[in-house]
């Protein structure tokens, strides 16, 4: 079991973008807004399998004039989404053993929720949230009352391990000005090496954001550098917007990983292409043949 036998279950692999950005979006995808759950409320509850959680937002930080940008000061609809789908029994990704009790997962653009983190923790060995530092302080608080034990910025070995379960740390990294020295730094060699996967949700909504998102999940990806086993995959999942940004980010992308893509069999309904989001997966080109 393992990522070959998964990709056997995704079909065909994406060999030219542009027919994939004509295939996607030549369907009647539902009119949306931007993509957020609700941009004006202090607070969401929100229930995600057996579990409820109360997410604290910013509505005041999103409507700011940081010059760095403040998306991830309130949570965007698809990221319940594919929390449900994480935690749904019968996940292909535990099934076929690209995650398992002892992963380590990375996520990029975490937000101020930390939701995927908060789901996938009982599950996993380790969680990193990464983000920008502005959503630093909102994230400790909807880790900490969600009742997680957590590290922030320097993490240390066991010192919050939680018994049976894994844990969650929050690392800034913004992959606009910073390479990924930033997280090898603060990590362990042994640490860094170790990633199983990549996760993303809605981090591509303008073409400025492509080429430094793309270079930071190649890098990540590309620290596994044995060929032996399971090599470290990217999961990128987003709502579908503009075609031109897609086109862009899915070129990109695919220079640096092999592409396949979730076919609506495999996802829950709210996650289908045809209600306007889908979900990637990418495996480093040189490490996987």
């Amino acid at each position: 079991m393992g990522i070959k036998e998964l990709i056997s279950l995704l079909g065909n692999e994406i060999d030219d973008p542009d027919e994939e950005t004509f295939l996607l979006f030549s369907q009647a995808i539902p009119s949306q807004d931007l993509g957020f759950v609700d941009p004006k409320a202090k607070t969401l509850d929100l229930i995600i399998g057996s579990r409820d959680f109360v997410i604290h937002q910013s509505p005041t930080l999103l409507t700011s004039h940081r010059g760095e940008g403040t998306t991830g000061a309130v949570l965007w609809k698809i990221t319940p989404m594919v929390a449900r789908w994480l935690d749904s029994s019968g996940n292909i990704l535990f099934l076929h053993s690209v995650l398992t009790s002892k992963s380590l997962i990375l996520e990029l653009g975490c937000g101020i929720s930390g939701l995927l983190g908060l789901v996938l923790f009982p599950k996993i060995g380790r969680f990193i949230a990464t983000d920008q530092s502005y959503i630093g302080k909102i994230l400790q608080r909807n880790l900490e009352e969600n009742a997680v034990a957590t590290n922030s910025t320097k993490p240390r070995k066991s010192k919050h391990e939680l018994s049976a379960k894994g844990s969650i740390d929050f690392l800034p990294l913004d992959w606009e000005l910073n390479s990924i020295s930033s997280l090898v730094n603060i990590l362990d060699e042994d640490t860094i090496r170790t990633f199983d996967a990549v996760l993303a949700c809605d981090c591509i909504y303008n073409e400025s954001l492509i080429n430094p998102f793309v270079q930071t999940c190649a890098e990540l990806c590309r620290l596994r550098t044995s060929k032996k086993g399971c090599p470290t995959v990217c999961l990128v999942a987003q709502q579908l917007r503009s075609p031109e940004i897609f086109e862009q980010w899915l070129s990109t992308f695919h220079r640096s990983f092999r592409v396949w893509r979730f076919s609506d069999e495999l996802l829950p309904n709210d996650l289908r292409s045809k209600s306007g989001f889908v979900l990637h997966l990418g495996v480093p080109r040189n490490l996987f043949h």
